[in-house]
């Protein structure tokens, strides 16, 4: 049925045969829930769909093909960086209803989990068990593993233990042709090509995740969580590599600065000291003597680099206190701006200071403020431009701004992103790591899987039409250099 011929109410038709009237949505004030995520790009779909099962997943897919309108993916909706974002309109295929917990294995370590299924409610089933789901975005409270499997989702504690590729051994998917299959499994490392892999981070382009098998590990013996104060973000970042460069890889290690910890108190009220410049939260974790020899050895570090102030969590409250304003942080921000526009990059970890110096220069070029709270650890930036989009021209002006960050972290030899994708926010940056070629390979990978261009479209790879009406980020992207793309 081709799209000239077919109408709205044909197209809400065909997906209610499929799932049921009351889970397609297609009413304008309904759909404005489903025309973003989390960072600044808004695209209204033509419907929403919420099937239950992998079945229903493909009959939805084989609808869109029929009447050859794009299929955008979408979990939570926390996204970061557009991935859910339907950028040439079509329908939206989202996974709430599928939320279901299958399986426990305590014995095998794993577990099976529907896509809808919240992160932090696997740790919270497997803790009976004395074990927990180590991935843990600071959204965990929100965000659904179908969607951490699409972005590769990483956390504060995934330093030590690894990114969701490294925790989830298989993924039931329904790909852009409307096929179920498994790639992966119950194991680890079986032979093989690692599709799993490849389809773990691949941003919804390769297909829809149904079904995860996750790892689950055991609950650390002796956990030791410390807040180190200091007067200014390059004492702090010194710190992290004097950390890492004495042996020790924390559990986590992240930092706040004080515009973002004056956020979190007028929000949370943690505890944070309102007159410092910039705090580091280490929390260590394992077998006991351990834990008490490298928190001895992090103490010295952070003494050395200039700390004012250690404190160390005496209890699970105080602890649980530091991690909500951590966590938190993200959504204080609102106490001090109508909107912010969070980036994520990375920087080798020796770069920290030299990349945040930059990073304060540019925020004063544009009049901006900006707020830091990142993974220090692993040296994956999270600046957040605060603004009000309210303002004419502030949106443009942001946006500029960020990619200038976005080149200061490739030209220090790093990534464009750590944990929050590619999506459609930064695809056009994708020229300054790779080569035509690389990005040629990289876009024969998606017909492999039976995706023609029109399964989430616009996003990861510089390619693709119709993407005109958010075309804002090339001005972004002319703005960081004569080098920044071709």
């Amino acid at each position: 049925m081709g799209a000239t011929m077919a109408t709205r109410r044909d197209l809400v038709n065909a997906l209610a045969a499929v799932v049921g009237k009351r889970y397609v949505i297609y009413r304008p004030e309904d759909l404005r829930v489903y025309e973003y995520d989390g960072t600044i790009d808004k695209s209204t779909p033509h419907a929403v769909v919420l099937p239950g099962t992998a079945e229903e997943v493909a009959g939805c897919i084989r609808v869109a093909r029929n009447f050859n309108i794009p299929v955008t993916p979408r979990g939570a909706g926390t996204g970061l960086s557009g991935g859910a974002v339907p950028a040439e309109r079509g329908i939206v295929i989202g996974t709430p209803r599928m939320r279901r917990i299958l399986e426990v294995d305590p014995v095998n370590r794993i577990a099976v989990v529907e896509p809808g299924v919240v992160n932090i409610q696997v740790s919270e089933t497997a803790a009976e068990h004395g074990l927990f789901y180590a991935p843990d975005p600071s959204s965990q409270r929100a965000c659904t593993i179908g969607g951490n499997v699409a972005e590769n989702a990483g956390g504060p504690h995934c330093l030590s233990l690894g990114v969701t590729t490294n925790h989830v051994l298989g993924v039931e998917v329904v790909t852009p042709d409307g096929e179920v299959t498994w790639l992966g499994g119950r194991v680890p490392d079986p032979h093989g090509y690692d599709l799993r892999g490849l389809f773990i981070g691949s941003e919804g382009t390769l297909g829809i995740a149904t079904k995860a098998v996750v790892r689950l590990m055991p609950l650390p013996a002796t956990v030791t969580t410390m807040l180190a104060i200091f007067e200014t973000v390059e004492d702090a970042s010194r710190t992290v590599s004097s950390i890492i460069g004495a042996g020790i890889v924390p559990a986590a290690l992240e930092m706040m600065d004080q515009t973002t910890m004056t956020a979190v108190e007028a929000g949370l009220a943690c505890g944070y000291p309102p007159d410092a410049g910039a705090v580091l939260i280490v929390e260590l974790d394992g077998l006991a003597d351990v834990v008490g020899t490298e928190a001895k050895l992090a103490r010295e570090a952070c003494q050395a680099n200039g700390a004012r102030e250690i404190r160390e969590a005496n209890d699970p409250k105080e602890r649980e206190l530091l991690w909500r304003g951590r966590k938190g942080a993200i959504g204080a921000l609102g106490q001090l701006a109508p909107n912010y526009y969070i980036l994520d990059g990375v920087v080798p970890r020796s770069q920290l200071v030299e990349t945040m110096t930059k990073v304060s220069a540019i925020s004063q070029k544009y009049g901006l403020s900006v707020a830091n709270v990142f993974h220090a650890g692993d040296g994956n930036l999270h600046p957040c431009i605060l603004f009000d989009e309210r303002e004419p021209g502030a949106t443009a002006r942001v946006l500029e701004a960020g990619a200038e960050v976005m080149r200061v972290c490739v030209d220090a030899g790093g990534a464009l992103t750590g944990e929050h994708g590619v999506g459609f926010e930064k695809q056009q940056f994708m020229s300054w790591l790779y080569s035509d070629t690389d990005l040629e390979n990289m876009e024969r990978v998606r017909p492999a899987f039976g995706n023609e261009g029109r399964f989430n479209p616009c996003k990861m790879l510089p390619t693709g039409t119709g993407c005109g009406e958010m075309a804002h980020q090339e001005q972004a992207v002319r703005a960081a250099g004569p080098e920044a793309y071709v």
